[in-house]
């Protein structure tokens, strides 16, 4: 038999959007949410990809990350496009949640570039539900810490190297 059973609760799924600004040219700002990329301004962020290899930015990448001791999670990127702006992910965490996220990048003048955010993430069983609304709470409040990151990434290249 499939489906849901009568009387068995209905898997969470939850959206979430946040937006913000770069003050970055769009040349620059998109390249930084590929997965490869993201390394240079995400602590602690480590894809390990299967595919290209050897590991690239492009549609169809697919790459694992570990969470911590026991949580791992496979990815693939189902679009990445610098000519509209849109990348997009999905991934699997733990069998358990089914997590698409949708960025959409964008010129805002020549200096600027606006980023919408878009995460659906679903529990792949009710058991999973809570996990799913904890994650979409982290999810509603990522815009600044994604720009903070970002921003001082950014800041590091333009200050350039140490000097004694």
């Amino acid at each position: 038999m499939s489906g849901n059973q009568p009387n068995t609760p209905e898997a969470a799924h939850v959206r979430t959007e946040f937006r913000f600004t770069l003050d970055l040219p769009y040349e620059s700002a998109f390249p930084l949410f590929g997965a490869w990329e993201e390394q240079k301004w995400f602590p602690g962020w480590r894809p390990r990809f299967v595919y290209p290899i050897p590991p690239a930015d492009r549609q169809g990448a697919v790459f694992l990350v570990d969470h911590g001791p026991s949580d791992s999670s496979i990815w693939t990127m189902t679009r990445f496009d610098p000519a509209t702006g849109q990348v997009q992910y999905i991934y699997l965490l733990n069998r358990a949640v089914v997590t698409r996220i949708d960025i959409a990048v964008a010129r805002n003048g020549n200096q600027n570039t606006a980023v919408t955010v878009v995460y659906e993430r679903t529990a792949v069983d009710p058991a999973a539900n809570d996990q799913v609304r904890s994650l979409a709470n982290h999810d509603a409040r990522a815009a600044d810490e994604w720009k903070a990151l970002i921003d001082s990434y950014t800041a590091r290249l333009k200050s350039g190297p140490a000097r004694p």
